[in-house]
């Protein structure tokens, strides 16, 4: 269990906010899945944007259960205290603040991992966002570093303890890294050790037994999953079941994938309408398949599909030619 604020998070995996992906609808089907944390996607400090619909969807937090995180992104401490204050005002109960994304159009506007260059900004960024959020927990996702000749993870950590900050999400990678080749978790070890807050180790966690190494090698508090969960939202349930029994649990048949799509995809449809639903369901099921290896042909026949009736009707068609218990 770890506290961060008033909050106890019961459980070991986290879900990593990702834009684009982590809605509404998906971190309530992670939630139901055994996430003990699920956050927002990044929405930018600048709250003249807002009012944009890809915003406001981000902003919409209706029926999620406590406590409801929201990531926030920008270069600038006023606005970023600003941010935080407008959010804790729309019922964020925790805000997290992003300085660990490494995309370019993030990084070219300083902030992401951009931000990890500038020490004093960080702790200038830190302070007012803690300073705004008054009795709201304020938490930190960063990467090891800006380069890999440039690892102040372990400097960045203390400035964030320092500020006020409850807990640390720490990918093993660099800013110049990106996504390429693999984790490494020295620095996410060295950062444990080196702070009293809870630390969550991020970065190629993709398996029960993964995330079990991870946890001994670095002796972090918990896994934050990210691109591992896109079509598999039950990995969290699989993580915490191994991590406590030594076991695993069986992976879900075909019908029960089945079903978890259809549930996923009328929560689309509803949430943006039938139009975006319909085109961002077309990211998720290509992640639902990816173990079921289906042929490009079939796939680019469901990207075709224009209605919420047809991309049901052709989930149904292909699972009823699938045997019904086999797993993927």
């Amino acid at each position: 269990m770890v506290q961060i604020g008033a909050y106890k998070i019961e459980g070991k995996a986290v879900l990593a906010p990702m834009a684009g992906v982590t809605d509404r609808p998906f971190r309530q089907l992670c939630k139901q899945f055994g996430a003990a944390l699920v956050v927002s996607e990044m929405v930018t400090s600048d709250t003249r944007l807002w009012n944009t619909r890809k915003s406001k969807l981000r902003l919409d937090h209706r029926g999620e259960v406590a406590p409801r995180a929201v990531q926030i992104a920008g270069g600038d401490a006023e606005m970023m205290a600003e941010a935080t204050r407008q959010n804790v005002a729309l019922g964020a109960q925790i805000i997290d603040i992003n300085m660990g994304c490494p995309a370019k159009k993030v990084c070219k506007k300083a902030a992401g991992s951009a931000l990890l260059k500038d020490q004093q900004l960080v702790q200038d960024i830190l302070e007012a966002a803690v300073d705004a959020a008054g009795d709201t927990p304020v938490t930190l996702k960063i990467r090891t570093g800006w380069s890999p000749d440039q690892r102040n993870g372990v400097t960045i950590a203390r400035i964030a303890e320092d500020a006020g900050i409850r807990s640390l999400a720490v990918h093993g990678r660099t800013r110049a890294d990106a996504y390429k080749g693999e984790a490494e978790y020295d620095t996410i070890a060295a950062i444990k050790a080196a702070v009293d807050i809870p630390v969550f180790a991020n970065g190629d966690i993709n398996s029960p037994e993964k995330a079990a190494a991870v946890l001994d090698y670095t002796q972090a508090d918990g896994v934050m999953i990210g691109r591992a969960a896109q079509g598999k939202p039950w990995l969290f349930d699989q993580i915490n079941h191994f991590l406590s029994t030594g076991q695993y649990l069986p992976a879900p048949s075909n019908h029960e994938i089945h079903h978890v799509m259809n549930s996923h995809l009328a929560e689309l449809y509803g949430f943006y309408g039938e139009f975006m639903g319909v085109r961002i369901a077309r990211k998720h099921v290509g992640w639902y398949l990816q173990e079921h290896h289906i042929n490009r042909q079939l796939k680019q026949q469901f990207n075709r599909l224009e209605s919420a009736s047809e991309q049901q009707f052709w989930l149904t068609k292909l699972f009823d030619d699938f045997p019904k218990e086999h797993h993927p």
